[in-house]
């Protein structure tokens, strides 16, 4: 790859200062707590955005709260350069990778991964930064617990408490996993130890810590989200009971241009709350390349999109259509649930532009199956293999909302699709609909190792986000590359408000630099 377009970020850390806080981290950790080792730098270093790896100094494997401490205290000693993270599998976002080339990881997942308790009468687990959606659910099933957890469609070795700080989302009844979060543990940049909410009070127990958002005082929770304030090295998450049935739906939409009717017929469903989980409203391609790599790739040398006579052969070879709904619902039995089924495709069918998938068809529909799961609380990998779309391992997130109203709906689609096209990209997204608010989550999959390919991927994720920003539509999250770019796009009074709070919570800036656009 082409790196004259990426210009140098190495912090200027002088290397005393780096090997004088890898002795000391030596000395107060252990030495297997710190990894210069080469490959694992360039593990670590390892992302599938359209810009080069960053390698960083060093590893940092803390084993509790107070190794994270003596860490942060060190790091303002010697002025060196931080970057946490729970497992590092935000895929598309940065993944392990630091902000830029030289700072140093600290990887609270190796061996801060413990779901430390489970309260099934009040409906909230605790849970250290490496505990993955999967070993939430398996620890549930192993309790045999009545709860049950919401989890991404993304890796199951994704972090709980990591994804809810980056307000990453599902798409069951429990889909905002930052709402979720109720009392955390947070070593700030000073080095100072804080719990937010009624955890800041000096108890022997904390009852009410991880069950009361609103004590006493500002609530402070949200300085957390997206930000390089702190590390948090512990939270409560609210978890929801299981019903006794869940029921998965599936319906489609033949054509682009139905987007509109789409949304308006399932504004209602949400705003009324007929259906508890969020309702997803994905395109063919988002589905199709979890189960398919582009038959025209090879033809075209990845400059052109797939044409749209082979996107309606793929439709018809996996029984999609160009818009797919899904969503489910709660019920005592599926017996139960059976008229609340029909009023659905009562509510649908009004349009005769969308098709009701029977239970027994969706099940056939390996790209469904992902939907599926993910309503039933399940992990699952299956949306990842949309990376095999394109070779080189490329994808890049571009996550955006749109408000829940058809015709505005439509049109974005529309010039989302043209600035895809423009750009040889396909147009992949999967809305998921809540009563006033959909996050699109858009995904730019593409050929890595081709600099071209590369660098007209970076070109249509700046061409998307400055569209949106136009209208006034900002992303939710963003990948580490475009973080500064995201943060220039905002008024300066929030830039200035932001940096504040980082001067005073990190006055010698050691916690992810960057992050965010947050110096």
């Amino acid at each position: 790859m082409d790196t004259a377009a990426f210009p140098a970020t190495t912090p200027a850390t002088p290397q005393s200062s780096l090997d004088a806080f890898f002795k000391d981290m030596r000395g107060e950790l252990g030495p297997d707590a710190v990894s210069t080792a080469d490959a694992t730098l360039g593990r670590y270093g390892e992302h599938t955005l359209p810009s080069p790896d960053n390698r960083p100094a060093a590893v940092l494997y803390p084993a509790s709260t107070a190794d994270v401490q003596r860490i942060v205290l060190a790091a303002n000693r010697h002025k060196v350069q931080l970057f946490p993270i729970s497992t590092g599998q935000n895929i598309g976002l940065g993944s392990k990778s630091p902000m830029c080339s030289g700072q140093i990881v600290v990887d609270l997942g190796r061996h801060m991964n413990k779901v430390l308790e489970v309260n099934e009468t009040l409906g909230y687990c605790e849970v250290e930064p490496g505990v993955s959606f999967q070993s939430l659910y398996d620890e549930l099933n192993k309790r045999g617990s009545r709860l049950m957890m919401s989890p991404t469609a993304g890796p199951p070795q994704g972090s709980l408490l990591g994804n809810a700080l980056d307000k990453g989302g599902g798409g069951g009844a429990a889909a905002d996993h930052f709402g979720s979060v109720c009392g955390m543990e947070v070593v700030l940049g000073s080095g100072d130890l804080i719990r937010t909410g009624d955890g800041s009070l000096e108890a022997a127990e904390h009852l009410n810590w991880h069950v009361s958002k609103y004590s006493f005082g500002p609530a402070l929770d949200g300085l957390f989200t997206q930000s390089n304030y702190g590390i948090v090295t512990r939270a409560g998450i609210w978890l929801m009971l299981r019903p006794p049935h869940i029921e998965p739906f599936f319906f489609s939409a033949a054509d682009d241009d139905d987007l509109d009717e789409v949304i308006e017929l399932v504004r209602p469903l949400k705003q009324t709350n007929f259906v508890p989980t969020q309702i997803r409203v994905t395109n063919d391609l988002y589905l199709i390349a979890a189960a398919e790599s582009n038959p025209e790739y090879a033809a075209t040398g990845g400059r052109k999109q797939i044409s749209d006579e082979a996107r309606r052969a793929l439709q018809h070879k996996h029984g999609l259509g160009a818009w797919n709904i899904s969503g489910a619902l709660f019920g005592a039995s599926k017996q139960a649930v059976a008229p609340q089924i029909d009023r659905l495709r009562a509510h649908f069918t009004k349009s005769s532009k969308i098709r009701y998938i029977p239970p027994e068809e969706a099940q056939a529909v390996a790209p469904l199956d992902i939907a599926r799961k993910n309503y039933l609380g399940m992990p699952s990998d299956g949306e990842l293999r949309m990376l095999n779309w394109r070779p080189g391992g490329g994808t890049a997130w571009f996550l955006p909302g749109m408000p829940m109203n058809g015709q505005i709906a439509h049109q974005m689609q529309k010039h989302s699709r043209e600035i895809c096209r423009q750009h040889g990209l396909e147009y992949m997204v999967s809305n998921v609909c809540g009563p006033r608010f959909a996050r699109g989550v858009h995904t730019l999959v593409f050929n890595r190792s081709d600099p071209d390919e590369a660098a007209r991927a970076d070109q249509c994720y700046r061409a998307l986000a400055a569209s949106y920003a136009e209208r006034g539509v900002f992303v939710g999250r963003a990948p580490t590359m475009y973080q500064q770019f995201h943060q220039e796009q905002r008024m300066p009074g929030i830039v200035q408000a932001c940096d504040a709070i980082k001067r005073a919570l990190d006055p010698n800036g050691v916690i992810a630099p960057g992050k965010y656009g947050m110096r």
